[in-house]
């Protein structure tokens, strides 16, 4: 998602971050507006869950997720990343319900 555009560059929210890019350095996908909002949720999906303490296998795949030059996973894609939101998105509702009774 594009958060501001200037004269020479541009600022976007990714799956890992927001990054300022020069506006040279732009490739379009000619997305259709489904398939632009179909990235969008695949980004906000892998950034739930996304976070430097999860084991490395966990953090390749999600970052191979996230570089996808693609609006939709396989249906192997579909099912690593549902597996990963279940066992890790678990443990995220259950730190915010401890730190909310702390």
């Amino acid at each position: 998602m594009v958060s501001a555009v200037n004269e020479f560059s541009c600022t976007a929210r990714v799956w890992d971050g927001e990054y300022t890019v020069g506006l040279q350095h732009l490739k379009s996908y000619d997305y259709l507006p489904a398939e632009c909002q179909q990235m969008q949720s695949l980004s906000d999906r892998i950034s739930r869950v996304y976070s430097d303490s999860l084991e490395e296998t966990v953090k390749s795949l999600l970052q191979s997720l996230g570089k996808l030059n693609r609006p939709c996973l396989t249906v192997v894609e579909e099912k690593l990343l549902s597996v990963v939101e279940l066992e890790y998105g678990n443990e995220i509702r259950v730190l915010r319900i401890m730190v909310v009774f702390i």
